[in-house]
């Protein structure tokens, strides 16, 4: 078994550090440019439970008109002056902005509930307090947020009809397929969630007793956090938010390490109404960060576009592109598709021939990277992680490679992965990773997936279907794929009991095979 111990402790030394410089910086920097038009107010949220706010008007509010109102809640663990920079922007441009510090986090009271009712209640009565005390119109109303803030606004979407537009920003419609995809537990993403909630709020003994499971891998209480997420989920009230009707806007990084694409594109799959997707390189709200400086910014100039059209009635032209919008890891430009199916419509499968056995217990070299760091890279540098491909040990990892490619291939959408696995333990843990592997043999990750079992037969083969993260990814021509499965992976908890074994085998009337989505050329 893993040490999930161990990952809490490193990696919460690096959430405390980042959180507390983010929170420093963006109390700051966004600050020093506040006008007389901002008023810093006191809100009773949910039960009188008091919320720290902001309120920002327009130049022109002078009490004769009405303006468009936007809510934004805060992203985890940081303040409400978060959102100052885009808030004056967007005041500038007509409209009412509230920001407002979540429950449990900084000086608003309460104690944190993750998305729970109560914070769904506290957008409502932030709602009901702006139209109450600014020149804020009950008929256009729209709510924002980054992470945490995405999360809570689709949520508040979904049970407040007054809510008529969201812009969702790299934030989640199904928690537990974010945390907690694959039955395996991301460790890395939770203790970041973790340590900076310690540092910058209270969490409340609930949510305290879901982390303390979530580490320990308690099965007895899995169905219990299943349904606790599921509670968080908007995924869950999806068709209240269809009947609702608002207007929808999400946008996510490809490798977002806390709220993986994969989630966002099935959840978007299942809205009827006015709905926009747009995923970009970089990891959990990295893609956001510069406009938060007042910086140009393309997800935030799309969120003014979204308003604008759905609330100001703007003929902006935003409803007649492409609602799908996604920006290559390789490439700089944007490419438009009609919905999420067209995006990686073609496929290639490569053959996962033969019968392979690996040990378990031992990281073989392959992994997804560092939680943040790698694909800040990626964004910035287009240096994912590697791995010599050649070098990996095969007694720990199982390879297959594709053909050399010809052309280019241009990777868009989900990789799947379909396999036969006998293990020699009733549980265990794979992890499947992507590889981009140039005529050196060194492998750029392209995805990776976890996937755990439990209460399996030992020697008895069972099929196994999983999705990769989904991405966008530029194979070079001259390169090939490879596929690479091994146990440990410092980013998730793994269940491999000492000793196990994984074999992976390709029955002929089933055979196995990765399914690789590649975009029309």
């Amino acid at each position: 078994m893993g040490h999930p111990r161990k990952a809490l402790r490193t990696t919460t030394v690096g959430a405390v550090s980042a959180t507390l410089i983010a929170g420093g910086a963006l109390g700051l920097a966004p600050a020093a440019q506040a006008t007389d038009a901002v008023r810093f107010v006191d809100i009773a949220g949910d039960g009188g439970t008091v919320l720290k706010a902001n309120v920002v008007t327009p130049p022109a509010a002078d009490g004769s008109r009405r303006f468009p109102l936007i809510v934004l809640p805060t992203s985890w663990g940081l303040p409400q002056v978060e959102y100052l920079a885009q808030a004056q922007k967007l005041a500038n441009s007509g409209y009412v902005v509230v920001t407002y510090n979540v429950r449990g986090f900084w000086q608003s009271g309460g104690q944190i509930e993750v998305a729970g009712p109560p914070d769904t209640a506290d957008a409502s009565k932030v709602i009901d307090w702006a139209l109450a005390n600014t020149p804020s119109d009950a008929r256009h109303i729209g709510m924002a947020g980054v992470s945490y803030g995405a999360g809570i606004s689709l949520l508040a979407a979904a049970h407040d009809k007054r809510i008529k537009a969201v812009a969702s920003l790299s934030g989640w419609a199904d928690l537990i397929d974010s945390i907690y995809s694959g039955r395996t537990q991301h460790v890395e993403a939770a203790a970041v969630l973790d340590g900076a909630s310690l540092v910058t709020g209270r969490q409340s003994a609930e949510v305290r007793q879901i982390f303390d499971n979530f580490y320990a891998s308690n099965l007895s209480k899995e169905q219990e956090m299943i349904d606790w997420g599921k509670k968080r989920s908007a995924v869950t009230y999806v068709d209240q938010l269809n009947q609702n009707g608002a207007a929808v806007l999400m946008a996510n990084a490809w490798g977002d390490t806390v709220f993986a694409p994969n989630q966002y594109a099935d959840f978007y799959e299942k809205l009827t109404g006015p709905k926009r997707l747009e995923f970009r390189p970089g990891d959990h709200a990295t893609a956001e960060i510069p406009g938060l400086f007042g910086l140009p910014n393309d997800v935030w100039t799309d969120t003014e576009r979204w308003f604008d059209h759905y609330l100001k009635g703007e003929d902006n032209g935003i409803d007649r592109e492409e609602p799908v919008q996604l920006k290559s890891r390789s490439t700089g430009g944007y490419e438009g598709y009609p919905d999420w199916k067209s995006v990686g419509a073609t496929r290639k499968k490569i053959a996962l021939s033969g019968t392979t056995t690996i040990h378990t217990n031992v990281d073989s070299g392959a992994d997804g990277g560092i939680v943040f760091l790698s694909s800040i890279l990626d964004q910035i540098a287009q240096a994912p992680p590697m791995a010599s491909i050649p070098l990996l040990p095969r007694r720990w990892a199982a390879v297959w490679q594709s053909e050399k490619y010809r052309t280019a291939q241009q990777v868009r959408g989900t990789a799947k992965l379909h396999t036969t696995l006998t293990p020699t333990k009733e549980s265990g843990t794979l992890v499947a990773y992507l590889y981009d592997v140039g005529p050196l043999g060194l492998g750029k990750l392209v995805s990776n997936a976890p996937y755990t079992f439990h209460g399996r037969t030992p020697g008895e083969p069972f099929d196994v279907d999983l999705d990769l993260f989904s991405t966008a990814y530029d194979v070079p021509a001259g390169h090939r794929l490879a596929l690479v499965v091994d146990t440990v992976d410092p980013l998730y908890i793994e269940h491999n009991p000492s000793g196990a074994q994984l074999t992976f085998s390709s029955p002929a009337n089933d055979p196995s095979y990765v399914s690789i989505p590649l975009r029309e050329q």
